[in-house]
């Protein structure tokens, strides 16, 4: 498939770094500390903020402290994050000024992910503490397009998860699907990794080519 695009917005976790092991380390550490079920919590915390999940799980006496608490663990293994295949490459192959990233984590926890596995990071960024309402919203898509000054139309969005697909879709962008979790909604089209993905930048755009 050939797709010619302003603006390229990219989840973080799962399409750019691999940390999903170390996701659910800390998610698993959690629930052991607080008392809750980690079998319950695992099939609702990908791609969605922290506090979104847990607040279905904990009064709201104990939310903040629990949310702060899995972002200390987190950042604490945020070290041993690699970069996706083909990340790293594909990113220092487009123009500035015509891709963001855009996470469900906070900042403090996205900056260490990414140190930790050496990913580029342009100026501005989107992160759970720059949105009212988080993925399958669609504020966080929309705001980075925004933040690049295009059209979210013109743009193609790069997720792992269903909830960012969503997000993806609902804020009117061609959404592209990474690695092989199963949606409720059909993506553009799908690639194993970044690896399957060239760009061409151009006066106008990037032209991707994605698949094998």
């Amino acid at each position: 498939m050939r797709i010619e695009t302003a603006a390229l917005l990219f989840d973080s976790d799962g399409v750019l770094i691999d940390s999903h092991h170390l996701v659910n380390a800390a998610w698993r550490q959690l629930a052991e500390e607080f008392g809750l079920d980690f079998d319950v919590l695992s099939g609702q915390f990908t791609g969605v903020r922290a506090e979104d999940t847990l607040r279905h799980h904990l009064p709201n006496d104990s939310l903040q402290q629990a949310v702060d608490r899995l972002e200390d663990i987190e950042v604490d293994m945020a070290a041993a994050c690699t970069p996706l295949e083909g990340a790293i490459e594909l990113l220092d192959r487009l123009p500035d000024g015509v891709w963001t990233i855009v996470t469900s984590g906070s900042t403090r926890l996205a900056e260490a992910r990414w140190r930790g596995a050496g990913i580029p990071v342009p100026p501005k960024v989107i992160t759970a503490d720059d949105v009212t309402a988080g993925k399958p919203d669609p504020e966080p898509y929309l705001r980075a397009a925004a933040l690049l000054g295009f059209d979210p139309a013109e743009s193609v969005v790069f997720e792992d998860s269903s909830p960012g697909g969503e997000a993806g879709k609902a804020a009117g962008a061609t959404v592209i699907a990474v690695g092989d979790q199963p949606w409720s909604s059909t993506p553009a089209a799908r690639v194993a990794d970044l690896s399957q993905v060239t760009a061409s930048p151009t006066a106008l755009g990037v032209i991707l080519d994605v698949g094998n």
